[in-house]
């Protein structure tokens, strides 16, 4: 497929011809779904923890006797029934961590990325501001691209310049592509790439894609 590629003016400079096998992938929606669960529940600490009534510390002696009070049947200081006792069911330090296959995580970078491609969602910019940092013109490709939400710049290494540029811009981020997840594809409205970052892109894609035909 074709996709029209762009000045910094956001003027038509002429189009850039991609794989399908990596920009117009068929939309998975299960699979899309499973990849962001994973990556959510992987970035969760799972450091949250109460204490039960035998890690508290407090007498284990009971209050008064069984009989003749008049009151309730009552326990030790540490009943949970008791302000200040143990926590019944409450949450222990714990892993969330989930593992997904490697071809479905593909599969899913592949689904996302196409999906964004035929929305409109993927500008294509001929080259991107990156001698020194400077906010104005990270603004003005912003302006040009046409941003109406959340904005993902996609490089093809990493630039720490651009990302200076654009660390003050609220819903901007700068991502190299090589690290790029399914999540930050999905949670943004725009993304915009240089002709360098879509040809490293196939070729991280495409290369993997060849190996595991040969295994």
């Amino acid at each position: 497929m074709k996709i029209a590629v762009h000045n910094l003016k956001g003027e038509v400079t002429g189009d850039v011809e991609v794989q399908d096998s990596v920009f117009d992938v068929p939309f998975r929606e299960a699979v899309v779904h499973q990849a962001v669960v994973c990556l959510l529940a992987n970035r969760r600490q799972g450091t949250a923890a109460t204490k039960t009534r035998s890690e508290i510390s407090g007498s284990t002696s009971k209050l008064y006797g069984q009989k003749g009070t008049g009151r309730a049947r009552r326990g030790s200081v540490k009943s949970p029934l008791l302000r200040g006792g143990g926590i019944v069911f409450g949450p222990s330090p714990r892993s969330y961590r989930q593992r997904l296959p490697r071809k479905m995580k593909r599969l899913a970078f592949k689904c996302a990325l196409s999906m964004k491609m035929r929305e409109g969602g993927v500008w294509v910019v001929e080259d991107m501001p990156a001698e020194r940092p400077r906010t104005k013109d990270i603004v003005a490709l912003l302006d040009s691209a046409g941003q109406t939400g959340s904005t993902l710049i996609v490089t093809p290494e990493s630039q720490p310049v651009l990302a200076l540029s654009a660390r003050n811009l609220k819903g901007t981020k700068v991502r190299p592509c090589t690290t790029l997840s399914t999540l930050d594809v999905m949670t943004a409205d725009k993304l915009i790439d240089p002709v360098s970052a879509l040809r490293k892109m196939e070729t991280i894609w495409v290369r993997e894609e060849d190996n595991d035909e040969s295994a």
